[in-house]
């Protein structure tokens, strides 16, 4: 009896794990990148339309960006948002070291980069080194932003 249990169980496990869809890992990070390459699209281009399609829209996420208090919520992400594009003028940001993880289930993805982030505040010009973490998560089919960490280095 407990040889047929173990095989019937080994059989039952090979056929759950037979029936989970296979996730293709190359084309899940391309579609990550697309949606990072697009924040940074909308954050140079000052498109809060663009920029509203790639973060969840979430009233509990937390975000922190380079400077000040944490960001909770979609609404406070976009009021941030909103005025960073009344400071700053031409913007301009070159991704660098950007790995892309997915999940094995390729619910989730991760990444960090390193941006060179360049503006105009007024008449000064501003440049920013600034690391980035990134975690997205596929919802209905899509990737979305679900919160985000910026920071400079303390300069020593």
């Amino acid at each position: 009896m407990s040889k047929s249990f173990i095989l019937l169980l080994g059989l039952g496990l090979m056929l759950t794990m037979a029936c989970q869809p296979v996730v293709d890992v190359e084309t899940e990070k391309a579609q990550v990148k697309a949606v990072l390459d697009a924040y940074v699209q909308s954050v140079e281009t000052e498109n809060m339309e663009l920029y509203a399609e790639n973060v969840t829209h979430d009233p509990k996420m937390v975000n922190f960006g380079g400077f000040g208090d944490p960001i909770v919520g979609w609404e406070a992400l976009q009021k941030v948002m909103e005025g960073q594009n009344e400071a700053l003028s031409e913007t301009k940001i070159t991704v660098s070291d950007l790995p892309i993880h997915v999940s094995g289930d390729g619910k989730l993805a991760w990444a960090t980069c390193l941006w060179d982030f360049k503006a105009m505040m007024g008449e000064n010009p501003i440049e920013l080194p600034v690391r980035c973490t990134w975690v997205l998560e596929k919802q209905e089919g899509r990737w979305l932003i679900i919160h985000f960490h910026k920071s400079m280095a303390a300069s020593g």
